[in-house]
């Protein structure tokens, strides 16, 4: 049984260098938030397995395939009659992004409450779970809803990242989301200060902290980008400034390297510094190159970094 089980989207990225609307040429991965977090931990040595739909379409042999290849389990994978989403992607001058997305009434969009096992999500000692997964479509959001209370009721950790998608959905409606789940909520994986102001509607880390603590959560953690994280839990409060040893050539999927990372020191005991470390540490490393998930570190990367980030206890 995996340690962490995330429920989620992924979807088919198309990359070319040139902007979209004058590429001829198209690279092909694949990429979605909750998907980015199980590949992190799997790196780091945490077992993990994924609940989601595919089509029955050659991409989504190919998410199979890939996902296997990575060591992340596919039993509570469900192929299904339609497409598998895509999306298409260009980095612009300056570093800016050009996205495409084409994923309504997609595979994954169709999941509902009766796509879950409770066993196999009540096996594992974590459970992750995204706002994005909410938007995609009302019966992911019943889904993402049942899946927190199956994992709560049976003692699994739940984690949950308020990744804030404006073109999907407003910020109201995501606060809506939000408050449905926070009362299953152990974890949570917040940014500063996109969502931390619009879904929020508080203006610190600090407020932010104090939000979900007021409404039960255990540990809060808020990124801030390049002015790193602060970590707010039974055991203290801890801050630590980002890092990027090798400089910065894609910043796509570094939150989700530092969830991957937290999640994996937390399942395995380790502990919420040791998190704020290894977070810390998987997400610098990423930046280095291209993709929310060719560019993620090796363990051994990560573990050579970790004892040199200083962190400070509040």
């Amino acid at each position: 049984m995996p340690d962490i089980v995330a429920v989620g989207e992924c979807m088919i990225e198309l990359f070319s260098e040139d902007p979209l609307g004058s590429a001829s040429t198209f690279r092909r991965a694949y990429a979605g938030d909750t998907n980015n977090v199980l590949h992190m931990a799997s790196r780091l040595g945490t077992s993990c397995g994924y609940i989601t739909r595919v089509a029955e379409d050659p991409f989504g042999e190919y998410l199979l395939e890939s996902w296997r290849a990575n060591g992340i389990d596919t039993s509570a994978v469900r192929r299904v009659p339609g497409f598998t989403a895509v999306h298409f992607i260009s980095l612009l001058a300056g570093g800016e992004r050009e996205f495409i997305y084409y994923r309504k009434g997609s595979a994954a969009s169709g999941m509902t409450p009766e796509d879950l096992e409770a066993g196999y999500i009540g096996g594992a000692r974590a459970l992750h779970a995204s706002s994005i997964i909410q938007a995609v479509s009302p019966s992911c959001r019943a889904t993402t809803l049942r899946a927190v209370e199956i994992a709560a009721g049976r003692g699994a950790l739940v984690s949950f990242d308020t990744n804030l998608r404006l073109g999907m959905w407003p910020a109201r409606e995501a606060r809506e989301a939000l408050d449905e789940v926070i009362p299953h909520i152990d974890v949570v994986f917040t940014s500063h200060p996109d969502e931390t102001s619009a879904v929020l509607g508080v203006d610190s880390p600090g407020q932010a902290v104090s939000f979900f603590q007021e409404r039960g959560v255990d540990t809060v953690a808020v990124t801030s980008g390049r002015d790193g994280a602060l970590v707010a839990a039974p055991d203290g409060v801890l801050s630590a400034r980002a890092i990027a040893p090798n400089g910065v050539a894609d910043t796509t999927g570094a939150g989700d390297a530092f969830v991957g990372g937290f999640l994996h020191c937390l399942v395995q005991g380790m502990g919420s510094e040791a998190g704020l470390r290894w977070g810390i540490a998987s997400a610098g490393l990423k930046v280095a190159g291209r993709g929310g998930i060719a560019s993620q570190p090796a363990r051994e990367e990560v573990e050579a970094l970790v004892d040199t980030i200083e962190v400070t206890r509040r």
